[in-house]
């Protein structure tokens, strides 16, 4: 039997302005990859952080492994990358290494420091994503391409069971987004890392995903892509051209 990684049942999430998310039922299994489209303010970012315990639910309710999010606490289980790209701090005074490290350091009781064994972990971490060379330099001093990297290092350090990526690919080229899509994917078919990645880019996703959940501020689609090319829902939202190049399966 597949293991539940997250589930939610009749979530809803409000601010000021009135519901972003509501009625949102899904379950996401061990290994899913699972793209979350959507137009601008359909909620995806919103539900991420609900997951995350970032922002209230109001309504229903949302579990991640088993566990109600309110109550979660195995926080190293979870890998986490937000929009974090227009929130880095250029003059951060923190080496690539070091940015890392934190991703450990969190996890540690004081007194807070770094093992050998640590070190060895966040080497081989830069190694995997083709950063080590650039180890010793600021964060700041990166390129978008290698500080999407480095952060995506700190959120794989701890060898998550699930990862969750919030518009990751918002400020890069066309190439590198490309590249970031296929290293997600290899760390998914190769470790079994579960991966929820919001995204505005709901024609390249369909390459790389298993799912793709269709948010509008309520579920308008969920399911595998061979089911969303079949799917009369976004024929009509995409148009039956568009559905087919989306898809990446025939």
């Amino acid at each position: 039997m597949t293991r539940e990684i997250v589930r939610t049942e009749g979530l809803a999430c409000s601010y000021r302005v009135g519901r972003v998310l509501e009625e949102i039922s899904i379950t996401v299994a061990a290994g899913d990859y699972v793209g979350i489209v959507g137009p601008n303010g359909s909620g995806k970012s919103t539900l991420v952080q609900a997951l995350m315990g970032l922002c209230t639910i109001s309504a229903g309710s949302a579990s991640l492994f088993g566990v109600p999010c309110g109550r979660f606490t195995q926080w190293g289980r979870i890998g986490y990358l937000p929009q974090s790209l227009r929130l880095l701090n250029p003059v951060f005074p923190a080496t690539v290494a070091e940015a890392v490290g934190l991703g450990l350091l969190s996890l540690k009781r004081f007194p807070r420091r770094l093992s050998r064994q640590d070190r060895e972990k966040v080497a081989a971490t830069l190694e995997l994503l083709g950063v080590h060379d650039l180890r010793d330099k600021l964060i700041g001093e990166l390129s978008g391409g290698q500080q999407q990297r480095a952060l995506l290092a700190r959120a794989l350090v701890n060898d998550p069971e699930l990862l969750i990526l919030d518009e990751p690919t918002a400020a890069l080229d066309p190439e590198t987004r490309e590249r970031f899509y296929h290293l997600i994917a290899d760390l998914n078919r190769s470790r079994g890392v579960t991966v929820l990645l919001v995204t505005h880019d709901a024609g390249a996703i369909g390459g790389h995903a298993t799912k793709m959940l269709y948010l509008d501020k309520r579920v308008i689609f969920y399911g595998s892509f061979d089911e969303f090319c079949r799917s009369d829902d976004m024929s009509t939202i995409f148009g039956s051209h568009s559905q087919h190049l989306m898809c990446h399966r025939h």
